[in-house]
């Protein structure tokens, strides 16, 4: 595994840090050597986001970091998602510099960073590159729909959400690792940065593919990761929302492309305004049963699962919500980032006859 700094200043244990933390708990393809971040105070960054220790420590800057190892780590990813796919401007002197240093950065961001001439020449001037990984195929390699995906002896569950920035991709990668532990040959989709670069083998980051190959090329993925791997599950990473107003393609494009044997919704009970927008819009979230209802209308599936996300609420308030939930919907319900996965791994199990 490469060696790799996760850059997050500011924005570490927020929304908008949801690469960084997404890399601190879950990282095949890189060795996360330290998250960088001046305004959080020093210590374990697992221990940090989830109370749990993953010997990956934070530190106020590049410098510092470098200081602590033994050489250099060879990439900085860029830890953050923002609106409208922009780097910070307070990221931009900690890029130069690991640039100028020989480290190689990597960004899940719409602006391409490869192409700004002050960072291209501080590449050359210090032998490193510039990794722009949100970016779609060439044209003439692009997929359009074929209606593929519902004929493939899987089931194929997506991971939708009442929201963006909810949990869904996390909720995905758990339930993947669990299934695969409890014996059934699981393949998780990522459809955004952060699944990419965690070092999912199969996926493409749907919101920077022109609307016309969108659907397409999910589906294509889809085809590729049955036949290289033939699992008897697919989860499928959702994006913003249905019923989230600044998201056009997101859900529907998975739920399109992946024709869904169930749906699994994640939420955040105590979450009062949409993310990304709840300080200058203040977009209401929307009840379950209004996204419940919007997913039976567009995948024409049932929703099997509710999975929660823990924000502002106690153990015990999480508890108490899921049992109301299986009360209510019918379905189990559970945080897995909190409690694990089994709960909602064994009734997909039993659900489905695998």
């Amino acid at each position: 595994m490469d060696t790799a700094a996760v850059l997050c200043e500011g924005a570490f244990g927020t929304n908008i840090g949801k690469t960084a933390a997404g890399l601190v708990r879950h990282s095949l393809r890189f060795k996360i050597v330290g998250v960088i971040d001046s305004k959080t105070p020093y210590g374990d960054a697992g221990e940090i986001l989830d109370g749990v220790k993953k010997g990956i420590p934070i530190f106020h800057s590049l410098q510092e970091l470098i200081k602590s190892q033994e050489s250099p780590p060879r990439f900085l990813i860029i830890g953050v998602a923002t609106i409208g796919g922009r780097l910070p401007d307070s990221f931009r002197t900690t890029v130069r510099e690991a640039l100028e240093a020989g480290i190689s950065v990597i960004s899940g961001l719409h602006e391409q960073m490869g192409k700004e001439p002050d960072f291209a020449s501080a590449a050359e001037a210090g032998g490193s590159v510039i990794i722009d990984i949100r970016h779609e195929r060439k044209f003439e390699d692009l997929h359009y729909f074929k209606n593929l995906a519902k004929d493939l002896p899987c089931v194929r569950i997506p991971v939708l959400g009442t929201d963006a920035g909810i949990g869904k991709r996390t909720t995905a990668i758990i339930l993947t690792d669990t299934l695969n532990s409890l014996g059934v040959k699981t393949t998780f989709v990522a459809t955004g940065q952060t699944g990419l670069l965690q070092g999912s083998q199969f996926g493409v980051p749907i919101d920077a593919i022109r609307s016309d190959f969108v659907v397409g090329e999910l589906e294509a993925e889809l085809i590729r990761a049955y036949d290289i791997e033939k699992p008897k599950v697919m989860l499928v990473e959702g994006q913003g929302s249905l019923s989230h107003p600044a998201y056009v393609t997101g859900s529907r494009a998975v739920v399109n492309a992946s024709s869904p044997n169930g749906v699994i919704l994640q939420h955040s009970p105590k979450r009062e305004f949409r993310t990304f927008h709840e300080s200058e819009l203040h977009l209401p979230m929307p009840t379950i049963d209004y996204e419940i209802d919007l997913i039976h209308l567009f995948a024409k599936a049932p929703v099997i699962a509710i999975t929660l996300n823990h924000q502002n609420m106690t153990d015990d308030e999480v508890h108490e919500t899921s049992k109301a939930y299986e009360t209510k919907y019918g379905v189990p319900c559970e945080d897995i980032l909190r409690f694990g996965a089994e709960k909602i791994a064994k009734s997909i199990i039993v659900r489905y006859g695998l």
